[in-house]
């Protein structure tokens, strides 16, 4: 069940304005402005949900979500009710055991545990249980209003002070922001001393988000943007089975560009190739299959010292 964050109580004296991280105040019910006196940016309150982006320096703009636009996958996955007949081409073997480490790991550090999740509007893969514990209070951000969302923001300026969650959460976010290092860097100023970080990231996929979506990382690309993190666990959460009917899928999609042809496809795509992700319960585990994996993970902590490039290549897990 989703905890009742209240803007004024729990979110306010938190937040900080994106673009100078000045604290902010209240301005009647509709408005939160910056209180920097040289800097006096204000951010909408749209029902409830303030949206604290720094437009300057933002692929979005404030306008965006004031007319309720469209801006990320969202109206993608509306586009996509079918599937919720269909058998579909993704699964993810790893997230639902990953959250409960996670949680495990928080519990272990503090009693009431505050994490921020980046991309929550919606409820990621294997999260509800995490979700559901009663001492554990999360913010849902996203760049786009969905049912969960608490706080509309772009991860590259996180909206609010130093070292104030013990947990932050970012399941398939990176790929879709155009620096990730800033973002992550974000995600480190946040988090408290010894705070966790989680997050799944696409390897082998073909694009999916359209005009968001920007990146890959092989398995020790992911890890170098954590090196500041000391890890606690990596690996796939998804294999190449899945990535291989992904691969079929956009291949088929390459012949053909009408919206209407293009839904056919994927309906075919689904209806014959989702077999293959069943390979990944035998493969997701092995050495010889990660150099194809279709989705990464890292579960780590804040750390104050940065690894090194020489440390970071004794890493590969994969067979040559």
């Amino acid at each position: 069940m989703k905890k009742n964050i209240q803007l004024k109580k729990d979110l306010l004296p938190i937040l900080r304005c994106p673009i100078c991280k000045s604290k902010v105040a209240m301005v009647g019910e509709d408005y939160i402005k910056c209180s920097n006196y040289e800097c006096t940016a204000s951010f909408p309150v749209i029902n409830d949900v303030p949206v604290l982006i720094n437009e300057p320096e933002s692929i979005f703009r404030i306008q965006d979500f004031t007319l309720k636009k469209d801006t990320y996958v969202l109206g993608e996955l509306r586009a996509h009710w079918l599937g919720k007949f269909l058998p579909t081409l993704s699964q993810n073997l790893k997230s639902k055991a990953n959250y409960a480490r996670f949680v495990e790991h928080l519990l272990a550090q503090t009693s009431n545990p505050k994490v921020l999740i980046i991309g929550g509007g919606i409820v990621g893969i294997g999260l509800n249980n995490a979700l559901d514990h009663p001492d554990i209070t999360f913010i849902e951000s996203d760049v786009a209003f969905g049912p969960r969302t608490t706080l509309i923001c772009d991860a590259h300026d996180i909206p609010f002070e130093d070292m104030v969650f013990d947990g932050v959460i970012a399941q398939a976010v990176l790929e879709h922001v155009v620096d990730p290092a800033r973002c992550v860097q974000e995600m480190f100023r946040v988090l408290t001393k010894q705070g966790l970080v989680y997050a799944e990231t696409p390897f082998m996929q073909q694009v999916h988000g359209g005009i968001y979506d920007f990146t890959r990382f092989t398995h020790l690309g992911h890890r170098h943007l954590f090196k500041q993190f000391d890890e606690i666990d990596s690996g796939m959460q998804n294999g190449p089975g899945m990535a291989l009917a992904w691969s079929y899928e956009y291949f088929l999609l390459s012949f053909v560009e009408a919206p209407f042809m293009r839904k056919l496809v994927r309906l075919f795509a689904r209806l014959t190739a989702f077999w293959l992700k069943y390979f990944d319960y035998l493969l997701v585990d092995k050495r010889s299959a990660f150099d194809a994996a279709s989705g990464l993970y890292f579960l780590g902590r804040k750390s104050d010292h940065i690894l090194s490039h020489r440390d970071l290549i004794r890493l590969y897990r994969g067979a040559l």
